[in-house]
């Protein structure tokens, strides 16, 4: 039981916006936004991993979609991370502030 709760917080923080910008590489986040074909051209280190969540929600609806159906299965899940990495977010700020002064922006070509 303890084994499952563990691969299960693993895969959940695997997928979650502030470890996509954060812990993983640059060009792990702007590849996972270009897939998503995002219309975000850049994603700032300061609460990276909330605007990451919202940048995947600035993009277009999933292959097969219909125009007319304004429903998204992804979206309660990205709401959800994006709370998550809020609170992840303010706990790396200083970190992050300082990538920020340091690196810039994660830039999406």
């Amino acid at each position: 039981m303890r084994i499952q709760a563990i691969v299960l917080a693993a895969v959940i923080l695997g997928g979650c916006g502030t470890v996509q910008t954060v812990v993983r590489d640059d060009q792990v986040a702007v590849d996972g936004l270009k897939k998503q074909k995002s219309y975000c051209g850049a994603v700032p280190r300061i609460y990276s991993g909330l605007a990451y969540d919202f940048c995947s929600l600035h993009a277009p609806l999933g292959e097969g979609v219909d125009a007319d159906d304004y429903k998204n299965a992804a979206i309660p899940v990205v709401l959800i991370d994006a709370v998550v990495s809020g609170a992840l977010d303010t706990l790396l700020l200083p970190y992050t502030v300082y990538k920020q002064q340091t690196d810039g922006s994660i830039v999406i070509n």
